[in-house]
């Protein structure tokens, strides 16, 4: 009797849901199978789970495979992060698989202590703004920054983490177009985004509005501007907070109504061309003092093609360029976006570096890479090609967390990463992840200039094109410079800003030792 009263409720139950599977005209399949027919979906909730946990192997998944996952997670947790039995790549027969060529012998000595160089701290080889003379012009710290990420895309815990994680590591944070909330003041210095809608710097009306920009710059630790034309994951594509996610606190940071959809244009509205985009990036420096750079992905090369030829015959110019590639992800889009619209870093990049080369400005930009670049050997191509520095976004996110449950566009992530719900945010806990974004920031500048002492050389920014070639097949091989038509003696800073970036890396030798060769006499 006690077991029939309990199972009346229970069958009560499924017959009402089997009533509403059949009555319901949204899904045939509920409708022929109803009841059963509801494992369909719950198999297809949790497949990216099943995919990830039991069926995929160590490199089958996107965009972070599994091995590159755990490299991640073990560097922010300075566990382990060596690989045992050689290496999962099908290298022989993998066309576009980098290969670092080491030296035998080469110009730079590694440290004999075993923990030498653990929190290097690695300078870049230019200095930002120092080409153009702006009045804060500096040397930044670290190659390795974090990229644009919002508060608001980001929850003010994650951002709270990173901030603090860049004080710690000693580099730089951006913090992407949202606005500089609160959270981005815990001792890190920041790259401030200017995005379409000039969240934080705006009017009533919605428009740029410079006397605000300049009071927010002179109150926080903001080192740089970084005008953002477009990124890897939706180019031309504007944005779209919902209302509902639009707190109070977003409201303020970003300068707009509570409560109200937030809406990012597409185009920016204070220049339509190149010629106007400079004379803006101008006005930014002087009136800030400031260096100011742009952020892009790369398609139609007609506009940087006219950039530079307005940079080199008027005098106008930025400071750094920072290009995206295609497979960057930090930002939600349509898929066809994601997928197919614009092109993957390395091909974007060494086109327009070629461009800026052609016109002999390239010594003059600090030239930034974004788009999977916090894993050591997608970075080391990156400072072949000619990069200085690189940004790193959902490497990051993984080191404070991130499962790459990809739910950051449902304000659903179960880490609190990227999510503004109070319940899921308070599970992140941002004095513990921010030692875990350093060590992991310290761990891949470590790894970079492991590799740099592996081709020979002091610094990854004086890894040449030479020292990297790209498989064909199995048979065969091209050296990067002929993969993207680079002369030799692109993809090097000047000849001063590497002697100056030698003597920074070089300890000074102690007394009665032999000193290392000196810096101005190497080519």
């Amino acid at each position: 009797m006690k077991w029939t009263a309990r199972a009346v409720p229970v069958v009560a139950a499924l017959a009402g849901l089997a009533a509403r599977d059949v009555l319901q005209r949204d899904h045939a399949l509920l409708r022929n199978f109803p009841v059963i027919g509801r494992a369909r979906y719950l198999l297809e909730s949790i497949g990216p789970e099943l995919r990830q946990y039991i069926v995929a192997g160590n490199n089958e998944e996107r965009p972070f495979t599994r091995d590159q996952r755990r490299w991640i997670y073990a560097s922010a947790k300075r566990e382990n992060n060596y690989f045992g039995f050689g290496t999962d790549n099908d290298i022989e027969y993998t066309p576009g698989y980098p290969i670092i060529k080491h030296r035998t012998f080469g110009r730079a000595v590694p440290p004999s202590s075993p923990t030498a160089g653990h929190d290097v701290r690695l300078p870049a080889a230019k200095v930002l703004g120092g080409a153009r003379g702006r009045a804060k012009a500096f040397r930044p710290e670290s190659v390795v920054n974090i990229s644009g990420m919002s508060f608001g895309s980001l929850s003010g815990n994650a951002i709270t983490a990173l901030n603090k994680g860049a004080a710690l590591a000693g580099c730089l944070q951006n913090t992407g177009e949202g606005g500089l909330s609160r959270y981005h003041r815990n001792g890190g210095d920041l790259v401030f985004q200017l995005g379409t809608a000039y969240f934080g710097c705006r009017d009533a009306r919605g428009r740029f509005d410079l006397a605000r920009l300049k009071d927010l710059v002179a109150g926080a630790p903001v080192r740089a501007l970084e005008i953002k034309l477009s990124q890897g994951a939706k180019p031309s594509l504007g944005g779209l907070l919902p209302g509902a996610k639009v707190s109070a606190e977003i409201a303020a940071t970003r300068g707009i109504p509570e409560g109200q959809d937030c809406v990012s244009p597409s185009r920016h509205a204070e220049f339509s061309d190149c010629d106007s985009l400079l004379d803006w990036v101008e006005l930014l420096a002087a009136e800030t003092g400031l260096p100011v750079g742009i952020k892009s992905a790369v398609g139609d090369l007609g506009f940087w093609t006219e950039l530079t030829t307005l940079i080199r015959d008027t005098g106008r110019g930025v400071d750094f360029v920072t290009v995206d590639g295609g497979e960057g992800g930090t930002g939600a889009a349509p898929l066809i976006f994601t997928d197919s619209v614009s092109l993957p870093f390395q091909q974007g990049f060494a086109r327009v570096y070629q461009v800026f080369a052609e016109r002999d400005l390239h010594e003059d930009v600090v030239f930034v890479g974004a788009g999977k670049l916090g894993l050591p050997d997608n970075a080391v191509v990156a400072f072949a090609l000619g990069c200085d520095m690189v940004n790193v976004g959902r490497e990051a996110m993984l080191a404070i967390g991130c499962i790459q449950a990809q739910k950051c566009h449902t304000d659903t992530c179960p880490t609190g990463v990227a999510t503004q719900n109070p319940w899921l945010a308070r599970g992140l806990d941002p004095t513990l992840k921010s030692v875990r974004a350093a060590n992991y920031i310290s761990t891949l500048r470590r790894d970079l200039v492991k590799v740099a002492e592996a081709c020979g050389v002091e610094h990854p920014g004086l890894i040449d094109t030479d020292a990297v070639e790209i498989l064909d097949g199995r048979t065969s091989s091209t050296p990067l410079h002929e993969v993207y038509g680079y002369r030799r003696e692109w993809g090097l800073p000047s000849a001063a800003d590497r002697a100056e970036i030698i003597r920074l890396m070089v300890p000074e030798a102690p007394q009665g030792s032999t000193a290392p060769p000196s810096p101005t006499a190497i080519p």
